[in-house]
């Protein structure tokens, strides 16, 4: 796939789920008062907007990144699953009432054992994955304004 192609495709792509997590994120704030823990609910609902605000963002800057086709992939994904992941596991422990790892958010909350495993993972799996994001795309766009000076 040309590298111009694959980066339009991305970018709407970018665009379309970031309007369809922030929409997720709207719906979550209106069914916050009936969660086990409205305030983890909460944290969903603002993770969803905020997320999906995120993601809009990179499908309007998509086209300044400079890189190759693998890293362009390997960034979208994780941005994808990073935003994605932060909203759902905040749902999971607004329905369930966990959170361990969620101390002051959680207010000291703890779910089911399987609840727990899942906004675990979560938690660590979105965190490396949005640090991989924003190292990646800050190369992206230093090489895109590198480029950008020399012409």
């Amino acid at each position: 796939m040309e590298i111009s192609f694959q980066k339009k495709s991305q970018a709407n792509n970018l665009l379309f789920l970031g309007f369809l997590l922030f929409f997720l994120g709207l719906v979550v704030g209106l069914i916050v008062p009936a969660m086990a823990n409205p305030r983890m609910g909460l944290s969903s609902h603002i993770e969803g907007v905020l997320n999906g605000m995120f993601l809009v963002i990179l499908g309007l800057v998509w086209h300044k990144v400079e890189l190759s086709g693998r890293w362009l992939k390997a960034t979208f994904w994780m941005a994808v699953y990073g935003t994605f992941a932060n909203w759902a596991g905040m749902l999971v422990a607004a329905v369930f009432d966990a959170g361990e790892m969620l101390t002051v958010a959680a207010n000291g909350h703890k779910g089911p054992a399987a609840a727990e495993a899942v906004v675990k993972f979560s938690l660590i799996s979105l965190s490396l994955a949005m640090l991989f994001v924003c190292v990646t795309m800050m190369v992206g766009l230093r090489r895109n304004a590198k480029l950008e000076t020399k012409n």
